[in-house]
């Protein structure tokens, strides 16, 4: 997994949106086993504790699931993925456009710069 981080945002909330999108593309598919906390913080270049909040906060949206002994595991729930992947898709949709707008470009104008892109 590649982890970069911004200083825009907290890197737990950063580390949630970027396991989340490898939860919505399937890179991380239902019934995964996770390396273990420690490992991946050790990997992403953080505190256990940071990759730990993350963590607990995915399990609580219900993308992750622990078993006591076994370890922590990517959730199987198609339809909370199906969610994930359209919040995603509109929060990017919705960032896309805002800084188009800031270009003054319009949406018709991104409709058809879309289309031409499409085409090559």
């Amino acid at each position: 997994m590649e982890w970069k981080f911004t200083d825009d945002a907290p890197i737990y909330q950063q580390i949630m949106n970027i396991m989340k999108q490898q939860i919505a593309s399937g890179a991380l598919p239902p019934g995964q086993k996770l390396s273990s906390v420690r490992e991946m913080a050790l990997e992403a270049g953080v505190t256990p504790n940071t990759l730990q909040k993350a963590m607990a906060a995915l399990e609580r949206e219900g993308l992750l699931y622990s078993q006591r002994t076994a370890g922590r595991f990517v959730a199987g729930q198609e339809e909370i993925r199906e969610g994930l992947k359209k919040e995603l898709m509109m929060e990017y949709v919705e960032e896309f456009l805002d800084k188009m707008k800031k270009l003054g470009i319009s949406v018709e104008e991104v409709i058809a710069l879309l289309q031409e892109n499409e085409e090559k």
